[in-house]
């Protein structure tokens, strides 16, 4: 099989490692016979994966006593409208700094009250800063990377109510202080596992303070108290996710993690901003670890597509932009190896000496 440089921002890069231990569970799950995705959710075999993922998770990220961990599905998009509805009695503040921002501020507007702080007026090119947080409101909700704009909330911020964050896209990528967080939630399909689970870490004591009868599947309370088994939950995305945590764990943790994502994207930002053709998007001080945006100056605009064919002929794949940005995005999560970003800026100095 060649190989192939993976860009794509989500799904996304997985570790071989967490492919190829997949691949042998859903013949053979733990000497059962049995595949996985096959086996019950019930059996102790699956119970015990279920709660190792919880156990690594809390390790890996130095998760304080009185949280939990639960896997659940639908998606981070689910979670815009579930931490309202367990959370927001009369007022939230909301920080826009993108587009899943702007979704779950969507989201939280039917249940209440909505302040909020934007970087749209700069096509969300920045991330706010120095604003107020309203000491009425139930709650602050952040979205620390933005994978369409290529910013990111590298660290964590103080504040005088219940944080809440989606952190979807740069989650165990760098080391965060969960003691500042009432909820952090995301979808696994970055840098965990395939589409299909979602994880929340819950400060517990944060539950039952909404007077809104809650059904049970929407209730936080629910997964917590059936250790993520009140449904049958998504069962490979969960073991994948496991596998995944296992590499991480086995590669150093979170903070070689951190190093390795500082080293690539120095090496990608250091080629676009030494660029003849190409120019970064985001702002310099908000620029992502993770997701890296970038376009062809106006004068080489027409280069766009043959600039993508000719990447593709590298087996550089994933680089087209979003469409609300255009040009290209190189997703440079935990998986992706340096010598795919080496393989990238080698690309873009050829084009750019043929251009």
């Amino acid at each position: 099989m060649k190989k192939v440089h993976n860009f794509y921002a989500g799904p996304s890069i997985l570790p071989e490692f967490t492919i190829e231990e997949t691949i042998k569970a859903i013949k053979d799950f733990a000497g059962t016979g049995v595949s996985l995705m096959s086996v019950s959710h019930r059996s102790k075999e699956f119970d015990a994966v279920m709660r190792e993922a919880e156990t690594l998770f809390k390790e890996l990220l130095n998760i304080p006593e009185g949280y939990s961990v639960i896997f659940v599905g639908g998606g981070a998009s689910t979670q815009f409208a579930m931490v309202p509805y367990n959370l927001l009695n009369k007022k939230a503040f909301y920080v826009d700094s993108g587009v899943w921002a702007s979704k779950a501020i969507k989201e939280a507007k039917i249940f209440g009250e909505i302040a909020m702080v934007s970087s749209k007026d700069k096509n969300y090119a920045y991330v706010p800063k120095g604003y107020e947080i309203p000491l009425d409101a139930d709650y602050i909700h952040i979205t620390t990377n933005n994978t369409i704009y290529g910013t990111e909330l590298r660290k964590d911020i103080n504040s005088p109510i219940p944080l809440v964050a989606d952190m979807s896209s740069d989650i165990l990528s760098r080391p965060v202080d969960v003691s500042k967080y009432a909820l952090i939630y995301g979808g696994a399909q970055k840098n965990l596992g395939p589409a299909g689970v979602t994880f929340v870490i819950i400060k517990k004591d944060i539950l039952g303070k909404v007077s809104r009868p809650l059904p049970s599947m929407l209730n936080y309370a629910t997964h917590v108290e059936n250790g993520s088994m009140y449904n049958t939950p998504p069962c490979v995305d969960v073991y994948a996710l496991l596998q995944t945590l296992k590499w991480l764990k086995a590669q150093g943790g979170v903070k070689e993690m951190e190093k390795r994502n500082i080293e690539k994207a120095q090496i990608l930002y250091d080629a676009i901003d030494n660029s003849k053709i190409f120019v970064g998007t985001a702002q310099k001080e908000d620029r992502s670890l993770m997701n890296i945006c970038f376009v062809l100056k106006e004068e080489y605009k027409s280069f766009e597509e043959d600039f993508l064919k000719f990447a593709k002929e590298k087996n550089l794949v994933g680089l087209k932009g979003h469409r609300s940005v255009g040009g290209f995005r190189a997703s440079t999560y935990n998986a992706l190896p340096k010598e795919s970003v080496i393989a990238l800026v080698d690309a873009m100095k050829e084009f750019e000496s043929k251009h």
